[in-house]
């Protein structure tokens, strides 16, 4: 900020056993941490950039840790009333040794976990605690915690990367700028579909698909990263797909959200997920050119279907929400509650039907699912997973 360098937290002596925490890093998030005792902390996150709200996403490191103490942490302004974590939901821990000694990357840690309200609220705010304890592995071992499985604007782009260089997959995914962020980031538009024989190729409908508008939700970004793996693959289905429809995806739709540590808001510190009937071109870029792009797509071809990819913070399972009119036609193949159904039969032990919303509510309106379904793709979902 204004230039200046961040000075480095320094230790005052050898002995000194206060664990020293660090966020100034990709996708980071913690504002400030209190030493309470000596195996004490209680730690602050900072709200999404130009708001005071939407604490709920952090990534930080720890390090100065002595193994086997019982640490306990707890983050004090979390403003969602209902969390995963009073259902068994843990924070997340990579340690640096295990990656290193173990393999062992990514994993749910933390013992006597407990999410409540607490009495720090001021100005009409009501905050909540989530607290745990935890006895680290190593000693002086270098730690994150997180509240998803970390994925970085950065690891979208080597992934990109790789994809470009490969001599096969480069032939049928093309790699183009959709715009740039208002902090200068490439949006990324990705089409797949295989080169289609001369003259043909025209009547493939298009599926378009787009994830990580909301950055705390980095599943999102992990589900996209799977069905791109397995659309760019060499199996007889990921063939077929390709053969018959053309793919649009928007992998990464708010880079700068995503590199700041935000968990909802863009830069301009509004939800993105409500801005599609917005004409706010310089505001919000990569909607805006989503949207026009989407509306080329389908003056060239019909839309079979359109899917955001989420991550919900109060609810489990997979499942989806989908547009639905009043009075819905009869015609089978329009109804919107056909492909949700036929995920479920494919992969029951994943899929939740029973969890899946179909009511278009007006808080809704100006989400990408409503916005695409008004525009005349009756298939238009948010996918959503735990």
């Amino acid at each position: 900020v204004r230039g200046l360098c961040p000075l480095k937290q320094i230790l005052h002596q050898k002995e000194d056993n206060t664990l020293i925490f660090e966020a100034r890093f990709e996708s980071g998030n913690l504002q400030k941490v209190v030493k309470v005792n000596e195996f004490e902390y209680q730690l602050t996150l900072r709200t999404d950039l130009y708001t005071s709200r939407h604490t709920q996403w952090y990534y930080f490191q720890v390090s100065n840790m002595q193994a086997g103490m019982p640490y306990r942490f707890t983050i004090v302004n979390f403003t969602n009333r209902n969390s995963l974590y009073k259902r068994g939901l843990r924070p997340l821990l990579y340690s640096e040794a295990d990656a290193k000694k173990h393999k062992v990357g990514w994993r749910r840690a933390g013992n006597e976990i407990k999410y409540y309200k607490n009495n720090a609220g001021q100005g009409g705010h009501q905050y909540f605690s989530l607290t745990w304890t935890f006895q680290f592995p190593h000693d002086l071992d270098t730690c994150y915690f997180a509240h998803c499985y970390p994925y970085t604007y950065s690891n979208l782009q080597e992934y990109l990367v790789t994809i470009s260089k490969d001599p096969v997959k480069s032939t049928f995914c093309k790699i183009h700028i959709l715009c740039h962020s208002l902090a200068g980031n490439i949006v990324y538009v990705l089409t797949i579909t295989n080169p289609p024989e001369s003259g043909k190729g025209t009547e493939r409908k298009a599926v378009i698909l787009t994830a990580r508008v909301h950055p705390g939700e980095t599943n999102s970004s992990w589900i996209m990263k799977g069905f791109l793996d397995y659309i760019l693959g060499d199996s007889g289905t990921a063939q077929l797909l390709r053969d018959n429809f053309v793919f649009k995806v928007v992998p990464m739709l708010n880079p700068d959200g995503v590199i700041v540590g935000n968990h909802r808001c863009s830069l301009t510190g509004q939800d993105l997920n409500r801005k599609y009937r917005s004409n706010g071109k310089k505001c919000y870029p990569s909607i805006w050119y989503t949207r026009n792009m989407i509306k080329r797509v389908m003056r060239e071809r019909d839309v079979f279907l359109y899917c955001d990819i989420h991550g919900h913070n109060g609810k489990k399972n997979v499942f989806m929400y989908g547009c639905e009119r009043k009075q819905q036609a009869k015609a089978l193949y329009v109804h919107p509650r056909v492909f949700p159904l036929l995920l479920s039969k494919s992969c029951p032990d994943k899929f939740s039907f029973t969890d899946c919303r179909f009511r278009v509510r007006k808080s809704k309106e100006g989400t990408g699912r409503v916005v695409m379904w008004k525009m005349g793709i009756n298939n238009s979902y948010t996918l959503e997973a735990s």
